[in-house]
Parts: C-alpha cells; sequence; structure tokens
C-alpha cells in the first residue's frame, strides 16, 4: 500500500481557510462602509446646487435652520433610489426635513421620478456634474446626510435606506440631536 504524504491535505485546509475568511468578511453588516471624513465636520456648501423645480433648490443656511433634518443624495435611474423612496415619503410624512439633492441626472427624468413617486423632500435641487457631491464625500447613490441644527453633519449612510437601517443608524442619531438640542 502506498504512503499518504500528509502534504495532500494542506491545499484544500488553505483554501477552506480562505473561503472562510472572506465569506464573513463580506456578509458583515458593515462590510464595503467607507467611513465619513465629514462626520462632526460642518456640511460643506451647497452652492453647486442647481433649482429643478419651481421653488428653490436648497441652501447653506438651510442646513444651518433649527432641528434635525436629512440631505439625501438620489437620481431616477438609481434603482435603490426607488427602493428606498417609500421609506422617505413616510418620514417626510412624519415630518422629517428632507432637502433631495439630485445627482447627475436630466432634470426631466428627476421630476418625472417625482412625479411618479411622490416628493418627500421639502426642498429639492440638482447636482448636474456632480460637484457637490464631490464635496460632500458621496461615492455612490443613494447616501443620505443626517444633520443637526448647526449644519453639523451627524451621520452618513451610503446606499439605499431600510427599516432596519432607519431603525438602527437613522433613528438614534436623529434623537442623539434632538436630545442635545434641548440640553
Amino acid at each position: 500500500m502506498a504512503k499518504i504524504s500528509p502534504y495532500v491535505a494542506l491545499p484544500p485546509i488553505i483554501f477552506l481557510g480562505l473561503a472562510s475568511l472572506f465569506y464573513f468578511g463580506l456578509t458583515r453588516p458593515d462590510a464595503g462602509f467607507l467611513p465619513s471624513t465629514m462626520i462632526g465636520r460642518e456640511a460643506p456648501a451647497l452652492i453647486k446646487v442647481e433649482q429643478l423645480r419651481e421653488d428653490p433648490a436648497p441652501t447653506d443656511a438651510d442646513l444651518r435652520l433649527e432641528g434635525v433634518k436629512l440631505v439625501n443624495f438620489w437620481a431616477s435611474w438609481c434603482a435603490p433610489c426607488r427602493a428606498e423612496h417609500p421609506l422617505l415619503m413616510d418620514m417626510a410624512e412624519d415630518g422629517m426635513t428632507i432637502y433631495g439633492i439630485n445627482y447627475k441626472d436630466k432634470p426631466e427624468n428627476a421630476l418625472a421620478f417625482l412625479e411618479e413617486l411622490d416628493d418627500p423632500f421639502t426642498k429639492v435641487g440638482a447636482d448636474n456634474v456632480g460637484r457637490t457631491g464631490l464635496e460632500w464625500g458621496v461615492y455612490g447613490i443613494p447616501e443620505t446626510f443626517v444633520i443637526d441644527g448647526e449644519g453639523k453633519v451627524l451621520y452618513r449612510h451610503p446606499g439605499p435606506l431600510t427599516k432596519r437601517v432607519l431603525e438602527e443608524r437613522i433613528f438614534p442619531a436623529i434623537a442623539a440631536a434632538a436630545a442635545a438640542a434641548t440640553q
């Protein structure tokens, strides 16, 4: 009988070990999440945001108005933006101030999107060339920022909002900001 070398089992063991590392690394809740350097800093200027509908686009002064608000970067061509839209509508109906920044989109497509799905935004503007998104550190849309009454970024969520994200991340950030404002 031929002797089997103990080294025969080594490649499958290495493969299983690496596969396990990759699997657990990719299935972590924060996999792919890049932290924002904006947290705790004043929100960048909205000077490149253009008017999208008949009312004015959001301004820097809007970001410093009393109360917590959201800034949501979105586009009509973005499927995850469509998926998160009902949650934005619910939040707007509950009184949340949400400023929308339409990102690298055709104005007629953006307006048709809002016409079709309804409009949750207190004010909405267009970042046609992506300069504002660049200033805010947006690397993919949708992205949502929680802003306090002083115009500081409290939290950034890359990707679509979900009920879980709202409950575990957005609502706690809003509650903390509201509590800090009353002190």
